[in-house]
């Protein structure tokens, strides 16, 4: 496996775990949580790998989700 292929795979897992962290801190179903998560500019900083943000920690990756839309989600 190359480095492309792992850090892919990486991405995906991380982009589940920050959708399902969503789901939990918002209370909504999971189709809701991606709407919010692939509707933001969150996604695509991750996407991009812009600044290295994809490494931070997926919970506090949903946090920075809440700020960022102006919600305050609990810790």
């Amino acid at each position: 496996m190359d480095d492309n292929v792992l850090e892919q795979v990486y991405q995906e897992k991380l982009e589940e775990r920050i959708i399902a962290q969503i789901a939990v801190d918002r209370s909504v179903p999971l189709e809701k949580a991606m709407e919010i998560y692939y509707g933001s500019d969150l996604a695509d900083k991750i996407h991009q790998g812009m600044e290295g943000i994809q490494y931070l920690d997926y919970r506090v990756l949903a946090q920075i989700l809440g700020e960022m839309d102006g919600n305050t989600l609990p810790h």
